[in-house]
């Protein structure tokens, strides 16, 4: 499976579904990350974060590709929908996570809604959360079990957020992926609102056992 995580800002695709992206790379799955701004009205400058979101794609193991856009002025339109289209050819993507767009910071709500008219022919488009999301109500799980160290750890690699600045509260975080899983009946997860999500029961990995041979086996 190709994956692709579209995210406004350098740590954002971490924050919202880091796990999950470790998750996909542990199936043997390629991963890819298209990161819209550099986040250069941020503390720190440009060239800064651009360094701690390399390390952090590679702690993934993922793909990085930029958008381009300013920080503060992702558009919803088509010249952000062209990059991201662009992008989801490149990476064959089957499936993508973005910013659930109701949320207060106007580069989330932009790129997850150029993210919905761009893959508006996928099969799946999962939403992920922010801090600053709005209303957020999640209906698909995904079990995170032994990634959330992982997950830490690539989000410390943007070490202007976490370290020098604070804007990143890791125990914050570590709490969320609790409480998701607690939510969906596991020990650690991270949640997503389905914008579309088809389950494939038809395609499988292996061949299906022989069901005469299985009742006579239970027999």
């Amino acid at each position: 499976m190709n994956v692709l995580a579209i995210g406004a800002h350098p740590d954002d695709v971490e924050l919202g579904c880091g796990a999950t992206l470790l998750a996909h790379r542990r199936r043997g799955d390629r991963v890819a990350m298209l990161v819209m701004t550099t986040g250069e009205r941020g503390p720190q400058d440009a060239t800064s974060r651009i360094a701690e979101q390399e390390e952090a794609a590679r702690i993934i193991g993922a793909d990085l590709f930029w958008g381009g856009f300013r920080d503060g002025a992702v558009p919803d339109g088509r010249d952000a929908v062209d990059v991201i289209q662009s992008v989801v050819v490149q990476t064959g993507a089957d499936i993508v996570y973005t910013h659930a767009p109701r949320d207060s910071h106007q580069d989330h709500r932009a790129t997850g809604l150029a993210s919905l008219a761009a893959g508006r022919r996928l099969s799946r488009v999962l939403l992920y959360e922010s801090p600053t999301s709005e209303g957020f109500t999640p209906d698909v799980f995904v079990d995170v079990e032994g990634l959330v160290d992982a997950k830490l750890e690539a989000l410390r690699a943007h070490m202007s957020q976490v370290l020098k600045n604070g804007l990143v509260d890791l125990a914050a975080v570590e709490g969320q992926a609790r409480y998701r899983g607690f939510q969906a009946r596991l020990h650690w997860a991270e949640a997503f609102e389905a914008a579309r999500f088809v389950w494939d029961l038809q395609r499988t990995t292996r061949a299906a056992p022989d069901v005469d041979l299985v009742l006579e086996e239970v027999g």
